[in-house]
C-alpha cells in the first residue's frame, strides 16, 4: 500500500469499482491478517500512476477479471484520526478515493495471489447487507443507486 507521509498526515490514494451484472455485485475481501471486510475492488495508486489505471490493474489483480471504466461515481473524503486507525498508527491517516462504475469485459473470477484480498465473489444486492464490510460499499451503493435510504 503506498502512503504519502507529510508533516501531519499520512495520505492515501486510491481507485475503487463498482462492478455488477446479472450475478449482483462484485466485491473483494480485504485483510491485513487482524481484520477483514468485503470492500469494492480496488486500491491504491502507485507514484505517478493516474486513477484510472490504477482501477484496471487493481480489479484485475484481485479479481481476476479485465474491466472497462463506465464513468466516475464520486470522489470520496475519509479522515481518521491519529490513535482510532486501523493499524494504531498516531498520525491522522487521511484516504481520498476515486470511485467509478466499471463493468466485467473479460477474464475468469479468482483470488488475488499474496495480496491484501484473499477473496473475491459476486453477492445479490439483498445479500450485501449481511457481509462484515468497509463503509465505502454502501457510500458506493447508494451513488450507483443500488442502495436507497
Amino acid at each position: 500500500m503506498t502512503i504519502f507521509r507529510g508533516d501531519e498526515v499520512d495520505l492515501r490514494l486510491a481507485a475503487y469499482a463498482v462492478v455488477t451484472g446479472e450475478r449482483g455485485m462484485l466485491l473483494a475481501h480485504w485483510t491485513d491478517r487482524r481484520h477483514g471486510h468485503w470492500t469494492l475492488p480496488g486500491g491504491g495508486l502507485e507514484p505517478g500512476e493516474h486513477p484510472e489505471q490504477t482501477l484496471l490493474r487493481e480489479v484485475e489483480e484481485e479479481t481476476g477479471y479485465q474491466a472497462e471504466i463506465a464513468g466516475l461515481l464520486r470522489v470520496h473524503n475519509r479522515v481518521v484520526p491519529g490513535g482510532q486507525r486501523l493499524d494504531d498508527g498516531p498520525r491522522t491517516f487521511q484516504q481520498i478515493s476515486f470511485v467509478y462504475r466499471a463493468r466485467v469485459i473479460g477474464g475468469e473470477l479468482r483470488p488475488e495471489a499474496d495480496g491484501s484480498t484473499d477473496a473475491a465473489a459476486w453477492f445479490a444486492h439483498d445479500e450485501i447487507d449481511a457481509l462484515s464490510r468497509v463503509d465505502l460499499v454502501d457510500v458506493a451503493r447508494r451513488d450507483a443507486g443500488i442502495l436507497v435510504d
